[in-house]
């Protein structure tokens, strides 16, 4: 299981879930994603994908820069 990290803390959307949808495309299944944005549409546009895609959001931090783990299915 690799970690595989992504700054997107200067991206507006729809920006960091691209940057996290390519990430999860050249993944394994098993591999984590960390996602760090300061978008602020991005805290619940995460949580959303996660669901439409069954992937695994394994944390998510909220404060001046959101912070999301998300494992790979």
């Amino acid at each position: 299981m690799a970690e595989i990290k992504i700054d997107a803390k200067c991206l507006q959307c729809p920006g960091p879930i691209v940057q996290l949808f390519n990430a999860v495309k050249s993944a394994q299944s098993g591999d984590v994603i960390v996602v760090e944005a300061t978008d602020r549409g991005f805290y619940k546009d995460v949580q959303a994908w996660c669901k439409k895609t069954g992937n695994e959001l394994l944390s998510l931090e909220d404060g001046d820069v959101i912070v999301a783990r998300v494992k790979k299915a």
